[in-house]
């Protein structure tokens, strides 16, 4: 049985039995630098007999990295919005830790970029993940004047930036125009800020399903920039006068409020009207009746961001763009 105080072996150790240089070893290990086959493959077969594992202060010296990333999280997000970042999280942390990088959060506060400043500048990252994008990011803008490797999760309008991110315009088109077809023609939608380029994914897609469908759409019964509980009932009552087949809801914190109007005004869903979600979680899963929403993996997305920031990170190049599946789920609340 190892020792727990067994001494650990050392780039010096390992230059010293091979006879070689300490620069010659480094240089084995980081895949840089002259150096001849035959020396690289000897040092990397003597350090995996003897189980070397470099130290990540002296590997990230010698290689001019600090095996740090840094992660940006909203600080607007809400208790309904913490599951999402969770699962993206954990996504990011497990591919980091597979490639011995440590994660530093942050969090933005609106344009301010003096924290997300102050980690790139120390020089305490090698690359950023950003977890929410705007039209016009402050964020993005800084990264790009730096030149450090960045990714957001959530599309860009910014010509250049790496992103990863669900077909949240596919996605909504495919639900909007299962429920035209089964006939809704009045479908109301709630929710959404407008700056957030998700919320303009959504809408799109809300919009190309009438298009295809050949319908109009009445704008009467389209309601962004509505997050708030009172401003959501406002909107329910809105709709609810314009007798709308159905209720589309941007995302799940804004379905639980609708539906939580529709039961103290004793509306049955789906019998008097019928509610969908853009987007699913946990907070949904126990509702009765079971809701019609839109199914993202989280997990994915920041498994992907990842993947993609180390291939930034070592100099590899990206495409600009990746989108990830979805999955829609037709439940109770649309029958």
């Amino acid at each position: 049985m190892e020792q727990s105080n067994e001494k650990k072996l050392t780039i010096s150790d390992v230059a010293e039995a091979l006879g070689v240089s300490k620069t010659t070893v480094s240089r084995a290990i980081s895949g840089k630098g002259r150096i001849g086959k035959d020396t690289r493959a000897r040092v990397l077969a003597y350090i995996e007999e003897h189980n070397y594992k470099p130290n990540v202060l002296a590997k990230g010296l010698a290689q001019l990295k600090t095996y740090n990333i840094g992660v940006m999280l909203p600080e607007d997000y809400t208790v309904v919005d913490l599951p999402f970042f969770q699962s993206c999280l954990i996504g990011i942390e497990e591919t980091a830790i597979s490639m011995d990088y440590d994660i530093l959060l942050t969090m933005s506060r609106g344009r301010d970029c003096a924290q997300l400043a102050r980690m790139v500048e120390n020089h305490k990252v090698d690359g950023v993940i950003l977890m929410r994008t705007f039209l016009e990011d402050a964020h993005v803008e800084y990264l790009m004047s730096q030149g450090i490797p960045f990714v957001t999760v959530g599309s860009s309008n910014y010509e250049g930036v790496i992103q990863v991110d669900n077909d949240h315009r596919g996605a909504c088109r495919e639900l909007v125009s299962i429920l035209l077809m089964k006939g809704m023609k009045q479908i109301g939608l709630i929710g959404g800020i407008e700056t957030h380029v998700v919320t303009q994914s959504r809408l799109q897609g809300y919009l190309d399903a009438h298009a295809q469908a050949g319908i109009p759409v009445n704008e009467d019964i389209v309601y962004v920039n509505v997050e708030k509980e009172i401003m959501i009932e406002r909107a329910v009552e809105k709709l609810l006068s314009e007798q709308v087949d159905c209720i589309a809801c941007m995302d799940d914190a804004v379905c639980i409020h609708v539906l939580n109007k529709l039961r103290r005004e004793k509306i049955a869903v789906p019998g008097q009207i019928r509610v969908a979600s853009f987007y699913d979680s946990s907070i949904l899963e126990n509702n009765m009746p079971s809701i019609t929403s839109l199914s993202f993996n989280a997990r994915e997305l920041g498994t992907m961001a990842c993947k993609i920031l180390m291939e930034l990170i070592d100099g590899n190049t990206a495409r600009q763009r990746t989108l990830l599946g979805y999955e829609v789920i037709l439940k109770d609340s649309t029958k």
